[in-house]
């Protein structure tokens, strides 16, 4: 029943124009009009007559058909009309209203039973007389029918002819009401026992008679609203000519006949208005807190329209309170049906005034249900908040708490966020006493705003990325390209960036052409691969050429300025990969391409951190694959350099080792190399078994440069697996080379495994105990026999001898158990969070790009640093509880993630097994 006061107000405006027409001759014949009774064979209804002798013929035929019609209308009882077509509801309504007028008793017995059946229970009243009958009685025998099973429940039916009962029997109460306005509206008997019956009928015990008369009643009240308003027109018209007329003459026939009209339609509002009262008083506040939502859904989206209708007799906190308590309904339906009435009344600027006291009662638990458990919920309560903020009825003080929503889960209410915080924040759409700036500078006003913001959470480029994901389509200086990147090269004067900006407006940027070429970036939660429409592809191409159009020229200098500083340089790097290269041929623009990749390969080996690592070979890998003719070749080079001077410098770093000397410089080669071997293969069979001999010889190296040995190792041995398995034939010289590569792998590890002779436990630091774990389990998956068994590279299916499974699944355990504080002494290494438990059981799953937890965003935080720009305290002072609904829902998402967590290490490793089972893949990303 959510779309009933939908309906209602349809119908409303139906009843209005309907009202227009004439009054009718009611003891004339019924004459139906010709709108509903024209026909396929009469299209030529409202001809001319000065064409009447023609066709003379065709109207005789006409007027069988009328004559027939009206017969029809006759034979149609008003159940029949509401279960047939639409059209026929109007004429059998005006046929019933002359029967009323003839014999109001028989009329009105088949109203009711037309009411009764429509609630399923097939009864008509006989025996006494009408006028002597007890509606109590009546409905008692209802009850009873309905107790014994005899009543049908034509809602719910799924039968053809019941599909639009609901809309044809609210249609047909409407038009009962309006044909009724010129006179039995106002006989005193009609409407009072209509009345009478719908109220008792919404309060008795079965539901299907609740839901019907609920809906009639409610239908009832906004037929009424019709009538009052046209009655309002005619009395202010009456009023006005009275008014005229006394200025003329104070007594006259003309005057006496305006008074006479004017209090006669002063009493038929006050009449319609006393009916409404009363259908409120006995429907609607027993029927809003119904035990079926779908009631209290169709009672709350009523009271909206009647409020936005008739805010003369309804915009009074008497009734404005009923929709800030189901504000706590516990259905969802309930509360959107009220938030979304309180937004359309907030919408109009004249009821804001007689708002004021309900604003003041009701703010907070409007704010709070922007955090609404129910997402369509939480965006309509987004929504009436912008009314609000619109109006200025709510202070910042009091949006704090909206900031979280910006890096909750759900799109929909990050983007009804972003767009929130973009109106008031950015664009500052509702600070009248804000002066809005030209076009030219419009771009530099909002980035500077925007910045402001970000500057609140520049300690996490997590949530950084969250906000500019919120607030991207609706913040058009995103996409201006050429005014960032003025802005980063110093050439506005009218802006001035600090470090911190600067590297926000860098992220800002990559985000923004991220977006503008169709890519996410915040992981999306279904995980569902996005489609596009042609049009939007090739909105994106546009966008990719407008792009690398704007960053040719200025690419260099922006890589020569920002990319020594490793905050900035991944950011700016990873631009590379959504520019068209081949403009850069079509441009003439040669030259900056061979620069960039010049300035690239530089930023390589001046960073050692992951991010700048990995951006650096991702666009080397992307250039060298894009690129076409001569600068292809160029980039192919430039990568073969890269490895070429990264081997130089590992056998370097590595004799200075042996020499005593720092291990750091041997520590960040590693990485290097640990990086490169990602994305592809690198011929490394030198330095193999001087890892492995580095490893033997210096066991008192750092923890860390022993786990970047050791992980190198292992993706040359599985780059070499690859290799072999993707071959066509098989290669003795390749499978030997492999087997002594994985024997000395396995040998290394199997060190780390043996007990020391003191206490009986592994000498291994956390960190380098959860990489042994994670390769073992790696390489067992990799070279089970159940895989090459039967195959022609039998030779290197592998066990693990029961000896070595205990003492690796000691290892395991010992990692599990580790406290908190022993991990938090990580917290400052470079790939801490490859370390964690989680290290030990989804190592093998990484690869194949699935995990056991939830991962790519951050979790939910109640305090956030952005709430500063709003609210330096939390608010307070609760005035209406929040539904329990609301407090369970993160309870359990909770105990969810405790049970992911207690996992074993066991069974996350039987079914990585499973996976891995199915396919061998190439070595993927990984952490």
């Amino acid at each position: 029943m959510e779309d009933a006061a939908a309906t209602a107000t349809g119908t409303a405006a139906t009843s209005e124009a309907s009202v227009r027409r004439s009054k009718r001759n009611r003891g004339a014949k019924l004459n139906p009009e010709p709108s509903e009774q024209q026909t396929p064979t009469d299209p030529d209804r409202e001809e001319s007559y000065d064409d009447f002798e023609d066709v003379r013929p065709k109207v005789k035929r006409n007027r069988v058909v009328e004559a027939a019609t009206a017969v029809k209308f006759h034979q149609i009882s008003l159940i029949e009309a509401i279960r047939g077509s639409r059209k026929n509801i109007p004429p059998v309504v005006k046929v019933w209203v002359e029967r009323y007028e003839k014999d109001p008793k028989s009329a009105m017995l088949d109203l009711l039973a037309m009411l009764f059946e429509s609630c399923g229970a097939k009864y008509r009243i006989e025996g006494d007389p009408f006028e002597e009958t007890d509606v109590d009685n009546v409905v008692l025998v209802l009850v009873n029918l309905a107790r014994k099973g005899e009543v049908e429940d034509y809602q719910s039916s799924k039968r053809k002819d019941f599909n639009n009962l609901k809309d044809n029997l609210i249609y047909l109460w409407d038009n009962f009401v309006i044909e009724c306005q010129n006179g039995p509206l106002f006989d005193g008997v009609l409407l009072e026992k209509c009345t009478d019956y719908v109220i008792a009928l919404s309060c008795t015990p079965p539901r299907i008679y609740r839901q019907v008369a609920s809906l009639i009643g409610l239908q009832l009240v906004t037929s009424f609203i019709t009538i009052a308003k046209m009655l309002g027109s005619q009395r202010e018209t009456t009023q006005r000519q009275l008014n005229a007329e006394n200025k003329k003459r104070a007594e006259g026939p003309r005057a006496e006949s305006l008074n006479k009209r004017l209090m006669t339609t002063h009493e038929k509002i006050t009449t319609i208005e006393e009916m409404m009262d009363k259908i409120f008083k006995g429907l609607f506040m027993h029927r809003y807190r119904d035990i079926d939502s779908n009631i209290r859904v169709s009672c709350i989206q009523s009271l909206g329209v009647w409020i936005l209708s008739y805010p003369s007799l309804f915009l009074q906190d008497r009734y404005l309170k009923y929709l800030g308590w189901t504000l706590n309904d516990k259905s969802a339906g309930v509360r959107k049906a009220s938030v979304a009435a309180l937004q359309s009344l907030y919408e109009v600027d004249d009821n804001v005034p007689s708002l004021d006291l309900f604003t003041q009662r009701f703010s907070n638990r409007m704010i709070e249900l922007a955090d609404d458990i129910d997402v369509s919920v939480a965006v309509c309560a987004i929504g009436l908040l912008k009314q609000l903020l619109r109006h200025q009825l709510l202070l910042d003080d009091h949006l704090g708490p909206l900031y979280d929503l910006l890096v909750v889960e759900p799109p929909e209410i990050r983007r009804a966020i972003g767009e929130l915080v973009y109106d008031h924040l950015i664009a500052q759409k509702f600070n009248s006493s804000q002066s809005h700036p030209k076009d030219s500078e419009s771009s530099l006003v909002t980035l500077s705003r925007m910045l402001q913001i970000l500057r609140e959470f520049s300690s996490d480029p997590i949530l950084i990325t969250y906000v500019i994901d919120d607030v991207w389509e609706y913040m058009t200086a995103m996409k201006d390209w050429k005014c960032i990147i003025s802005a980063l090269l110093d050439e506005n004067p009218s802006i001035e960036l600090t470090e911190i900006d600067a590297t926000n407006l860098i992220r800002l940027l990559c985000a923004s052409v991220k977006k503008a070429v169709g890519e996410r970036i915040v992981p999306a939660t279904d995980n569902r691969k996005q489609y596009y429409t042609k049009a939007q592809k090739e909105a994106f191409e546009t966008n990719k050429r407008e792009v690398t159009v704007v960053m040719m020229k200025n690419f260099p200098q922006l890589l020569r300025k920002y990319v020594v500083d490793k905050a900035k340089a991944p950011s700016l790097v990873q631009i590379v990969l959504h520019m068209n290269l081949e403009l850069y041929s079509l441009k003439r623009q040669e030259q900056n391409f061979k620069t960039v990749l010049q300035l690239m390969k530089e930023a390589f080996f001046k960073h050692g951190d992951k991010d700048t690592l990995r951006s650096c070979i991702k666009a080397m890998n992307f250039c060298s694959e894009e690129s076409k003719g001569e600068l292809q070749e160029f980039a192919n080079n430039k990568l073969k350099e890269l490895e070429d001077e990264l081997m130089a410098k590992l056998k370097t770093a590595m004799k200075e080792v042996e020499d005593g000397d720092d291990e750091y410089p041997l520590l960040v080669n590693l990485k290097r190399l640990y990086e490169l071997q990602l994305s592809r293969s690198v011929p490394i069979d030198d330095l193999y078994n001087e890892f492995a001999s580095m490893l033997e010889n210096f066991r008192n190296v750092d923890e860390e440069v022993n786990c970047f040995l050791v992980l190198n190792m292992f993706l040359h041995v599985n780059w070499c697996l690859y290799s072999v398995v993707s071959s066509e034939s098989v290669n003795e010289a390749s499978v030997s080379s492999l087997l002594s590569k994985r024997t000395t792998l396995f040998k290394q590890l199997e060190y780390f495994l043996l007990p020391s002779q003191a206490g009986g436990e592994t000498k291994l630091g956390f960190q380098l105990a959860c990489r042994v774990c994670t390769i073992f389990a790696e390489l067992w998956c990799l070279f089970r026999k159940s895989r090459f068994s039967s195959t022609p590279l039998d030779v290197l299916g592998y066990r693990p001898q029961q000896s070595t499974l205990e003492k690796f699944w000691k290892l395991c355990e010992q990692q599990l158990d580790v406290s908190n504080e022993t991990e938090d002494e990580d917290v400052n290494r470079e790939y801490v969070e490859e370390t964690t438990r989680d290290a030990c059981g989804t190592g093998a799953e990484e690869k194949e790009g699935t995990s056991v937890r939830r991962r790519g965003r951050p979790p939910k935080q109640r305090n956030l640093q952005g709430k500063k720009l709003f609210d330096e305290q939390n608010s307070s002072g609760e005035e209406d509880g929040i539904s329990s609904s609301d407090q369970e829902a993160p309870d359990e998402e909770e105990e969810q993630d405790e049970e992911e967590e207690d996992a074993t290490l066991i069974d996350v490793l039987k079914s990585s097994s499973k996976l891995r089972s199915k396919q061998l893949s190439r070595p993927d990303n990984r952490g």
